[in-house]
This record gives C-alpha cells, structure tokens and sequence, in this order.
C-alpha cells in the first residue's frame, strides 16, 4: 500500500509496459517511424493511447473530436475503440504529418471512421458549432496557449456526460516550478486552475505521459 502514487524509474517503467500494453503491430510500427521524426516528442505514449481507448470503450462513444493529431496515433487508437460506428473529426494544420496518418489509418482499416479537417482548430469548431455536431470524446493536443479556448470550444459541443482529455498538463515537471514562466508553462498552469475551479465537470487528473486532465461535462 501506498500513500502517493509510485514513482517509476526505467525498471518499473519497463515492466508496466511489458505487464499492461497490448500494442497492435499498426501501432508499434506507427510509433517506431514517428520516433524518427524531428518533432517526435510530440507523440503520445503508448500506454496513454492505450488507457484513452479503454476509456472510449468503457463509454461507449461514438462521436469523438481531436485537436492536434499529429501522425495520428492517437486518433487511431480512439477510432478504433469505438467500432465500425464511430466517428472521429481530427483536427490539425499539417498536411504533412497528417500524410504519414492517413496511411497507417487506411492500414488499420479506419480511415472511413476518420474525418481530418486541416485549418485552424478554432476555425474547425466553430463550423461544427454551425453544423449542429454533438460528441462523447475529446482530445486536446494542439497549442498550448490555446487550450482555454479549445476547451471552451469543445465543452459547447460536448453532451452531458461527454468526457474531454487534455494532454500535457504536468508539462515535464515545469508547471510545478515556480521559476519557469515561459508563455506555454503559464498557459498549461492557467488553464488548470480554470478547470480546476470549473464546476461545470467533475475533474481528475491523470500522472500518465506528460499528465492528462480528464474533465466530465454534467450538464
């Protein structure tokens, strides 16, 4: 038993991967070529990818949207827990990290489930606004100092019990330190005092990969 949650080094870090990943070789190969790429940081950990399929499957959602999809392995991963009936509007501005998406979203047999929409995130809910779009999942993964508006933006969107994650809330350890006060730090630490107080959700917030808010919409 435990008071705090456990700290990982490499050893643990390795066993709870090798004790709880069920990565499909899609995905495996997915991860290994974005690694290769100059901006690999910027791809999830598995074991989130992972935990946020578990999370969709539990739910039972259909209608999922996601801002910043990179190479899309989290999309993937959502698309797929969902079924032959989900649908996912991912939302990005790369047509050329997106390419590298598309073809691992094809190869998973997804990619009809899989609506990319390139332009400004903002600009793309705005119009799903207009189009009457409801959704169970959100995923946020963009620019940071937008994630108040990109939050706002999806809560409107989202139905009574929809949940929306929200990535790299512990940002590396940087929020915590009170030195570091670099635009991006202040804005993830803004940003979760807003939620934090916003009795709008029920919140909680996850120690997996960078941290990851999950808030609840209620009403």
């Amino acid at each position: 038993m435990t008071s705090r949650t456990i700290a990982m080094d490499d050893r643990v870090y390795a066993y709870f991967r090798a004790q709880s990943l069920r990565e499909s070789e899609v995905l495996r190969r997915l991860r290994e070529e974005t690694q290769k790429l100059p901006y690999a940081i910027m791809q999830i950990a598995p074991e989130q990818g992972q935990f946020m399929a578990f999370l969709v499957e539990l739910m039972g959602a259909k209608r999922a949207v996601e801002i910043g999809t990179f190479t899309g392995y989290s999309a993937l991963c959502v698309a797929k827990a969902m079924g032959a009936e989900g649908r996912l509007v991912a939302c990005d501005v790369s047509e050329e990290w997106t390419s590298i998406a598309r073809k691992y979203w094809a190869e998973a047999g997804v990619a009809e489930r899989i609506e990319l929409r390139l332009a400004p995130a903002l600009e793309t809910l705005k119009a799903l606004a207009g189009e009457r779009q409801q959704f169970d999942f959100a995923f946020i993964d963009a620019d940071k100092r937008q994630y108040e508006a990109y939050y706002e933006g999806i809560l409107a969107l989202l139905r009574p019990g929809g949940v929306i994650a929200v990535d790299n809330v512990l940002w590396d350890g940087k929020v915590a330190d009170a030195g570091v006060k670099d635009a991006d730090t202040m804005a993830i630490r803004a940003f979760n005092a807003r939620v934090l107080a916003d009795q709008r959700v029920s919140l909680t917030m996850v120690p997996i990969g960078d941290g990851l808010t999950l808030a609840r919409k209620r009403t």
